[in-house]
């Protein structure tokens, strides 16, 4: 069996619609260089899909990462919390003779304690991690807890080109029912150049390092998204190809596309 590794006008007239140009072109700005936030002061609902169309290793088959996720910013006292928690349903070869098994994977929540930068357009947070072993395959994730932590930069200072990382890990905790004790470090870093008109560009691939076996893989992937308000919800839809360029081990993804709709809620 087959084992994954891997379990973004006149007179004053002209004058006020003139300023009222430049304010709604000054918020579609902000909009857009907010949107890729991970650390956004804003409730938000992402669903994202990753369809693995190769795997490293023997054999030619592809597999399936549905994920939803929610975000919602926390005040406890005088701290700024966000608290992140993703659900995925995972179709993977995972089966006898490489067949396709499906079904919900292992529920991640993290809570990033927001540190005051200074500057509204920095964010920076840190907290702890937790995975939960809810798959209704074991093969289908880690059959076993996970503590870990969880570390997020953003820079929005520059209206054209955004930047920053989310840094994990997390290790297996308890009884891990004969597996192999979780021992995963992953690193996603993202660029996004704004193109004008809620267009944008780069890309969000995230890196991971097994240390319990010593695999790696390290993808890279250029994304084209398009930010785009209604009402009080900025929406935020991008696919972005990913490649890996640097790999070790079986069963991680060679190549894979990335497509999320992600929606924030003013």
């Amino acid at each position: 069996m087959k084992t994954l590794s891997i379990v973004n006008l006149i007179g004053t007239g002209i004058i006020c619609l003139f300023g009222a140009q430049a304010h709604a072109q000054s918020d579609a700005a902000s909009d857009a260089a907010q949107a890729n936030n991970p650390l956004a002061d804003i409730k938000a609902f992402n669903i994202q899909n990753y369809y693995i169309g190769d795997f490293t290793g023997p054999g030619d088959q592809t597999g399936n990462q549905f994920v939803l996720r929610y975000a919602q910013p926390v005040s406890i006292g005088d701290t700024n919390w966000l608290i992140r928690a993703s659900l995925p349903y995972n179709s993977f070869p995972v089966g006898a003779a490489g067949q396709t098994v499906s079904g919900v994977g292992d529920f991640d929540i993290f809570a990033a304690y927001q540190i005051n930068t200074g500057d509204p357009a920095v964010s920076f947070a840190i907290g702890p991690q937790v995975v939960a072993p809810t798959a209704t395959d074991n093969r289908l994730g880690s059959d076993q807890w996970q503590l870990g932590l969880a570390n997020v930069y953003f820079n929005a200072k520059s209206p054209v080109v955004q930047y920053g990382y989310l840094l994990t890990w997390r290790g297996g905790v308890g009884d891990t029912n004969g597996r192999t004790r979780v021992n995963l470090g992953a690193f996603q870093p993202f660029v996004f150049y704004q193109l004008g008109n809620g267009y944008y560009t780069g890309g969000a691939p995230i890196w991971t390092y097994d240390f319990a076996s010593d695999n790696y893989s390290v993808p890279l992937g250029v994304r084209l998204g398009k930010v785009t308000k209604r009402g009080k919800t900025v929406y935020n839809f991008f696919v972005e190809p990913q490649y890996s360029v640097l790999d070790r081990g079986n069963g991680l993804p060679k190549w894979q596309i990335y497509l999320a709709l992600n929606m924030q809620f003013q």
